[in-house]
């Protein structure tokens, strides 16, 4: 924190720091998958930092500001080649740097230069010693010293697109593994996986479908990952047309594919409340954000009221929406992750305004969000922490908010409120 920092915000930081926490979204893969690539300095580039380096004009040939996945950006990937010298590698790096450096993306590679590898800054003088330092950490045991160490997370929820993570990560699941049915072999590997014969129809698919959710949280799952999108109403004859079509090896019309993705999604969300599985729905900021607007949440969750979402990133940039979605529907939860390494000034007046509004109980403070570089997880918690005491500060200092009390809501917001949502996490009750 900045040296102008509080009497009220020194104690808060204080008393975070001594905090255990659930982690309520990350997209960390095994451990043993980071350990296994070399890493350097463009560890802390990788992830979130590159949508700032197209934004500043880095492949701007191949990237149109849309997540369209496939796509060649050849000099973002050679960032990361390790056959290319690493000189060679910061020459072409260094001015794009400098267009995003004062960013919260890149505070959070600042920070963690700093608070883990004890570099206070990233530029020509130091990038070859951060790159040992990072090399040197690379090693197994890391995830359990940058998570359970340096943040005292107890719990990393993490979504990576497979079950076999590792503690002290714990699986959530994409939906679209599921609902996405584009063509016959995808239903073939999904019945196969499940030990099942191919489903002739739609409704032996729902079976086979309540097989993998069954067999993923028997294995550890504890929820399923949505996009807050415009779904239609379940339709069971059209959905079962879609399907057949699909496993006739015909290309679904873009009607019929969301016809039978609505369908199978309205499923999914009820097997959520039947498996005491929690609903995580990314909305926002991606892409073309206005086709994931957490909006949709007003007709998604109504039509479920028997299943709990957990709504990520505060729905930025429509935070004040996210907040009455969350003031007005009971299964509606509030998920910070990511928030603060997107705009600390957008987070802390959203975390002011949700709470004259939103019930406490109803709150998640962090998730870091991050794949390759688990280390920035330690510097967005710096970041979330700054944030989280500035407005509890302020607040106490103007009589509207005891010191107990605040402590007590950010102990909700960290560990309990998770627990209590994330009830299959319940084995970390007693800690």
């Amino acid at each position: 924190m900045p040296t102008h920092e509080t009497l009220s915000e020194r104690r808060l930081l204080e008393f975070m720091g001594g905090l255990d926490i659930i982690d309520c979204h990350e997209h960390l893969p095994p451990e043993a998958v980071r350990t296994s690539q070399p890493q350097d300095v463009f560890t802390l580039f990788s992830h979130y930092c590159r949508h700032d380096l197209f934004a500043a004009g880095m492949d701007r040939d191949t990237y149109c500001g849309l997540n369209v996945w496939g796509v060649s950006r050849p000099t973002y990937e050679s960032l990361f080649d390790p056959a290319l010298p690493l000189e060679q590698r910061w020459a072409v790096f260094q001015p794009w740097w400098e267009a995003i450096r004062h960013g919260s993306y890149a505070r959070a590679a600042i920070l963690t230069a700093k608070l883990v590898y004890c570099v206070d800054r990233i530029d020509d003088t130091t990038y070859h010693e951060l790159s040992e330092r990072i090399a040197a950490e690379n090693t197994p045991g890391i995830y359990a010293r940058m998570l359970g160490e340096r943040c005292r997370i107890l719990v990393a929820l993490t979504q990576c697109g497979r079950m076999d993570v590792g503690s002290p990560l714990v699986p959530i699941m994409p939906a679209g593994m599921l609902a996405d049915v584009g063509h016959r072999d995808a239903v073939e590997r999904l019945a196969a996986g499940v030990g099942a014969a191919t489903p002739a129809d739609l409704e032996g698919y729902l079976a086979v479908v309540r097989q993998q959710v069954a067999a993923w949280t028997t294995a550890g799952m504890v929820g399923l990952k949505f996009m807050s999108r415009h779904y239609a109403s379940p339709d069971p004859k059209a959905a079962a047309a879609a399907f057949r079509q699909a496993m006739d090896g015909h290309a679904l019309p873009p009607e019929a594919q969301h016809v039978l993705q609505s369908h199978l999604t309205h499923a999914l969300l009820d097997l959520c409340a039947e498996f005491d599985l929690v609903a995580a729905v990314h909305a926002g900021i991606w892409g073309d954000f206005r086709d994931i607007d957490c909006t949709h949440m007003l007709t998604l969750a109504p039509a479920h009221p028997q299943t709990d979402f957990d709504l990520y990133h505060l729905g930025m940039p429509s935070v004040r929406e996210a907040i009455v979605v969350a003031k007005n529907l009971p299964n509606v939860w509030l998920n910070l992750c990511w928030t603060h390494i997107i705009s600390q000034v957008q987070s802390r007046s959203g975390i002011d305004e949700l709470l004259d509004q939103v019930p406490v109980t109803k709150v998640l403070a962090f998730g870091g969000d991050y794949g390759r570089p688990v280390e920035k997880v330690v510097g967005h918690l710096a970041m979330a922490r700054e944030d989280y005491a500035r407005v509890f500060g302020e607040r106490i200092d103007r009589g509207l908010l005891g010191l107990s009390d605040a402590k007590d809501i950010l102990k909700l917001w960290f560990r309990d409120n998770p627990l209590r949502l994330y009830r299959r996490l319940q084995v970390l009750q007693g800690k």
